[in-house]
């Protein structure tokens, strides 16, 4: 299931996305377009910041702001910022693998089998979806 941060990180980001306006955006203005608490909006947009996709300006007209245009914006990007893995198990992850304690064997694990086409159809969708397809 997609968490709550990622579910509001992607709304708020394509809030940013959709406005004509390239001045900051103040997060009350966010969180009240899309129904976000204030406070918890705030965590995840400092995330996004951090992590490349926002910018923002402290003080008067200050506010968050889109640093990449929406069609650099690769959705494989965004949920592993705030999401982590995008596999459901670790044995699977291209970039977080980790073996599982209870399997002796990968290549014969039927979960392993599924969970790798899983995967593989997940990373199909985020890797051809941009932010700007979000938003079109």
């Amino acid at each position: 299931m997609l968490s709550k941060k990622t579910k509001y990180g992607l709304k708020a980001l394509t809030y940013l996305a959709s406005i004509d306006c390239k001045e900051p955006v103040q997060i009350a203005e966010i969180a009240k377009h899309e129904n976000i608490s204030q406070k918890f909006l705030e965590s995840i947009l400092l995330t996004l910041r951090r992590n490349g996709f926002l910018g923002s300006k402290k003080g008067k007209g200050g506010g968050y702001y889109l640093i990449r245009e929406p069609k650099e914006i690769l959705m494989t990007s965004v949920i592993r910022v705030l999401e982590g893995p995008i596999a459901m198990v670790p044995c699977v992850s291209l970039n977080f693998y980790e073996k599982c304690d209870d399997c002796p064997d990968e290549n014969k694990c039927s979960v392993h089998k599924l969970m790798i086409q899983v995967r593989d159809s997940a990373l199909e969708v985020y890797r051809n979806t941009t932010l700007a397809d979000l938003i079109s």
